[in-house]
């Protein structure tokens, strides 16, 4: 897949839950910002989120790297940990797709970048109508993707770069986050992916136990975001 178009909003995909999309997106977020960039972080819907971890919850975290005043949090918050469209039916608060759309839009008109931060992967359903590819669409987005170097990882991307390029959005970069425990697969996949799927590379990015290291370490991602790898 090839970028054909250029937006200011960038999702940020996962292949799965758990595999580093809100270190990912915050690392990245300082790093621009460190150089001067005008960046807004947003995670459209929440699930899992409760008053007692509401300070460590994915929206707040990438909303403190950017030092921006509105959002926050996550747009929608939910209390039940699954799927977006499942926990609104349960809480009777399903996300109004074109409120959201707008909002986005409006924060995005005096950034120079918009991270979006998906919940799980790419068709985990924000409404039972929309996913992530489909508000990609809607924001004529590029699309970040970031999996877990380790077993199983190879079907996750493929699947997931596969929905995006049926979804026709261009695809910025992918980065492979090492795991905490590596398999014997891990430090092999990226290589297959990029055979398997005909990419120039990977980006691929170390664990790291100081989160301030992070910027420096996703300096390659933001490079890619704006246009220099």
């Amino acid at each position: 897949m090839t970028e054909t178009r250029r937006s200011n909003v960038v999702i940020v995909a996962g292949t799965d839950t758990a595999v580093g999309k809100t270190w990912v997106t915050a690392g990245v977020a300082r790093a621009l910002v460190a150089e001067g960039r005008r960046v807004i972080a947003i995670k459209p819907v929440e699930t899992g989120c409760a008053e007692a971890t509401r300070a460590t919850e994915d929206g707040v975290l990438i909303a403190r790297a950017t030092g921006q005043a509105d959002p926050v949090e996550a747009l929608h918050r939910f209390t039940a940990p699954v799927a977006a469209a499942e926990a609104a039916e349960r809480e009777g608060g399903m996300p109004d797709f074109d409120e959201m759309l707008v909002r986005i839009e409006g924060l995005a008109a005096d950034a120079d970048l918009v991270l979006v931060e998906g919940a799980a992967g790419v068709l985990s359903p924000i409404t039972w109508e929309w996913n992530l590819v489909d508000l990609a669409q809607a924001l004529d987005a590029r699309a970040l993707v970031v999996a877990l170097d380790r077993r199983g990882t190879i079907n996750q991307t493929l699947l997931t770069l596969s929905a995006l390029e049926i979804g026709g959005i261009p695809l910025a970069a992918v980065v492979f986050n090492a795991p905490e425990h590596a398999d014997p697969s891990t430090g092999s996949n990226a290589g297959a992916i990029v055979r398997l799927a005909g990419l120039t590379s990977i980006i691929e990015v170390p664990r790291l136990a100081d989160p301030g290291a992070a910027p420096a370490a996703l300096r390659p991602v933001a490079a890619a975001l704006l246009g220099r790898a």
